[in-house]
């Protein structure tokens, strides 16, 4: 795992997060998914899907006072989407097989990049919920699903793509908004 040393600009280093990233089976996935999606027209799952997710919940997890930690944010936005490619490939549905993939990443994180076992509970219950959510749902669950949503920039879409999208009318983001 890289050194973790302050970022010139001066951002906080996530150690925990970039042991997520660095993870052969994360790593093994994103490529898998890449090639996959490659001629997608609709949103693609791809890193700047996963980070936009992250940041969203981060500032929601902020201006609502959560008090999650920022790693766990981070890496259960990058983890959330870890399944799409078995999902293409065998129709499972992604949250499933995100799940049982983001457990195995999570537990096989190199010494010092563990995450403890309430907030691995708590990453792979929002991440199993992040396509339909549970009235009882948990903070980490609640901020996934909503920033993965509003991570869509629907508005921006042509309007023919947008017109053959699967998403209703009423799921698609057709303002800026967080």
């Amino acid at each position: 795992m890289a050194e973790s040393v302050p970022h010139k600009q001066g951002l906080a280093p996530m150690p925990r997060v970039q042991a997520v990233w660095e993870h052969s089976v994360f790593q093994r996935e994103l490529a898998r998914l890449g090639a996959l999606e490659q001629d997608r027209v609709f949103c693609r799952h791809g890193v700047q899907h996963l980070i936009d997710t992250a940041r969203i919940m981060w500032a929601r997890n902020l201006e609502f006072g959560f008090g999650l930690d920022r790693e766990v944010v981070y890496a259960t936005a990058l983890l959330h989407d870890v399944g799409k490619a078995t999902q293409y490939e065998s129709g499972e549905p992604h949250e499933l097989a995100g799940e049982r993939l983001a457990g195995e990443i999570l537990a096989s994180l190199p010494e010092g990049a563990h995450f403890s076992d309430d907030e691995r509970a708590a990453m792979l219950t929002a991440i199993r919920g992040h396509r339909r959510l549970r009235d009882d749902a948990e903070p980490l669950e609640r901020l996934l699903y909503q920033a993965d949503k509003a991570s869509r920039a629907c508005f921006a879409c042509q309007p023919e793509v947008r017109a053959a999208c699967s998403w209703s009318e009423s799921k698609k983001n057709l303002i800026i908004c967080v």
